[in-house]
């Protein structure tokens, strides 16, 4: 094993694919600047190893990238296309999500897109409306695409390693304040399956489901509900879409009760999805319904009073798990 932070090892694997195979290359805007990306070094060195062909400077044209991707992709080459932020990609959501997500079934299987798109999600103090935005459940309901969102450095690097090797258009969402957190990385090939979530803690009185920097909070919550004696099961999903129903199933049959928790505005969340499949498929396990936790629907404040407002907090978690187990 070896230490990391998540930005490092989302490079790095980047890396070693590109090593592994020539035809993955990686466009976006300022990659092979001082900080080599958005400002964490996620492409810091790798202009130097693999030049400029493969390291692809572009415009500031988020449809622009995304169009020379998906091009790409369907003439046979593997590109990871990083928009930067989630909220940059709405100016390239036509591209993705009237092409990219339906060419394969459009030509009955006879072209595919092999390509992956970096997003980076989430708060981060002072980022505001328009670069704080979670939009995962954007993507999740349009068919034709794969979404990811590793918590961990060693999810983040062995989820992207199975995204640039699927044959489908991976939506790999990062979030910015998990950049600096490090963690242990396997000094093997450390391949993360798509579609598979992790028991991050057993238990056996509540089941928390979460996914990116969220996951952390539920630990933190589990952590603080366990010094009341109550049990708390924590699933990071860490795919989006395809997701585990198995384990989340598997856990509320244990449990009888689910909270899942997420970073972006509830209404209409993915949250929302979770907790309805498992009331039509688990509802003789469930010992009261789910419950689910998210941001207001507002746009993300400025002011850091408001902005705490706005925040889910590791309190709030503990708040509406307290909710389902006193019912």
């Amino acid at each position: 094993m070896t230490t990391m932070t998540f930005a490092d090892a989302v490079r790095e694997g980047l890396a070693e694919e590109m090593r592994r195979d020539p035809l993955v290359w990686a466009l976006g805007e300022d990659l092979s600047t001082a900080h080599g990306g958005t400002s964490a070094n996620q492409y810091l060195g790798l202009i130097e190893e693999f030049g400029a062909k493969r390291i692809v400077n572009t415009p500031i044209s988020e449809n622009t990238i995304m169009g020379a991707a998906v091009g790409a992709a369907v003439a046979g080459t593997r590109p990871v296309a990083d928009l930067r932020m989630a909220d940059f990609g709405m100016c390239a959501v036509d591209e993705l999500v009237n092409q990219a997500a339906k060419i394969r079934y459009m030509f009955g299987g006879q072209a595919r897109v092999p390509l992956v798109v970096r997003q980076a999600i989430g708060m981060r103090k002072g980022g505001a409306a328009q670069h704080s935005q979670s939009t995962e459940a954007w993507y999740v309901h349009t068919p034709g695409l794969v979404v990811v969102a590793p918590g961990t450095p060693a999810d983040g690097r062995g989820l992207l390693k199975s995204a640039i090797r699927a044959d489908d258009p991976v939506v790999f969402m990062e979030h910015k304040d998990l950049w600096s957190t490090k963690g242990d990385v396997p000094d093997d090939e450390g391949m993360v399956p798509i579609g598979e979530a992790k028991t991050l803690r057993e238990g056996s009185d509540l089941t928390i489901v979460s996914w990116s920097r969220m996951a952390h909070l539920a630990v933190e919550a589990a952590e603080t509900l366990a010094a009341d004696g109550t049990s708390v099961e924590v699933i990071d999903l860490r795919t989006l879409w395809p997701w585990d129903k198995v384990t989340v199933y598997a856990s509320v049959a244990k449990t009888g009760r689910l909270l899942v928790a997420q970073e972006a505005v509830q209404v209409g969340g993915f949250a929302s999805e979770i907790a309805a499949d498992v009331t039509e498929n688990c509802s003789t396990d469930l010992k009261t319904f789910p419950r689910r936790i998210g941001a207001p629907r507002m746009p993300v404040p400025y002011a850091e009073p408001m902005e705490n407002e706005f925040r889910v907090t590791t309190e709030r978690v503990v708040a509406k798990a307290r909710e389902a187990l006193d019912a």
